[in-house]
């Protein structure tokens, strides 16, 4: 594999039929910045163009702890319509060929909604998948409102999205959000052995199997609308205050 040019937010190692994906805000952990949404929207340019498999996953001990609470904080109705973090993992699920999301520690909030957006994941003992938006004021609107229901079932997706509850791997695993569970350490290398995997189909065969499986996908314009809503509450802003106060203590 060869690297490709650089980035800030994120590592790209690019192979002969592949992109492996590294978030790259480990102090964060690997909070979805601005920045890193830019940074994937080229990424994507780049696949859409020249389609390849994708490998994503998170530097350090977590996937991606959520969105960066600082930045949502201060974003307003003409920001959540424009639905900056859905348009990205829309995107990243319409790629021409299969994604992995290989998922090590936390998948929070808009960590939560990459990898569901991806099309296979793999988790390790530590992964969590959570939603907590609602407690910062918001709901999780960047695809997990209509992509969990359809990955584990409306029963399990409302346990996450309305009671705060979490999906450890083993929950993952029972309901068919992951694929498998593999050691820490080598979660990495098992997401490239499922590629090469999937590298011996033949890629026209995945891109229109792929293209027949998600052509029922949802119109989440309401999600964008309810989170207009949101944005303009003092209770939102409250609350991410709340949270980053607390967590700069």
């Amino acid at each position: 594999m060869t690297v490709t040019r650089p980035f800030r937010t994120i590592d790209v190692v690019e192979g002969a039929d592949r992109l492996a994906i590294t978030l790259d805000r480990p102090a964060q952990r690997n909070a979805i910045d601005r920045a890193m949404i830019d940074e994937l929207h080229q990424v994507c340019d780049q696949l859409e163009r020249e389609p390849k498999l994708l490998l994503l996953t998170g530097r350090g001990d977590h996937f991606a702890g959520g969105a960066d609470i600082g930045e949502l904080r201060d974003r307003h109705r003409d920001e959540a319509l424009a639905g900056i973090n859905r348009t990205l993992f829309d995107r990243i699920a319409r790629l021409p060929l299969p994604t992995v999301a290989v998922v090590n520690g936390y998948a929070f909030g808009g960590g939560a909604e990459l990898a569901y957006a991806c099309d296979i994941r793999i988790a390790t003992p530590t992964t969590q998948f959570a939603n907590p938006e609602p407690g910062l004021g918001i709901i999780a609107a960047a695809g997990a409102a209509y992509r969990l229901p359809a990955l584990v079932g409306a029963s399990l997706a409302k346990q996450v999205l309305l009671a705060g509850a979490r999906i450890d791997a083993e929950t993952a695993l029972r309901s068919g959000l992951v694929l498998q569970i593999v050691a820490d350490g080598d979660h990495v290398q098992a997401g490239h052995h499922l590629l090469d995997r999937i590298a011996r189909s033949s890629a026209l065969a995945l891109r229109l199997t792929k293209l027949v499986v998600d052509a029922a996908a949802p119109r989440p314009f309401a999600d964008d609308l309810a989170q207009a809503v949101l944005f303009e509450t003092s209770d939102k802003y409250d609350r991410m205050t709340a949270f980053l106060e607390k967590r700069n203590r």
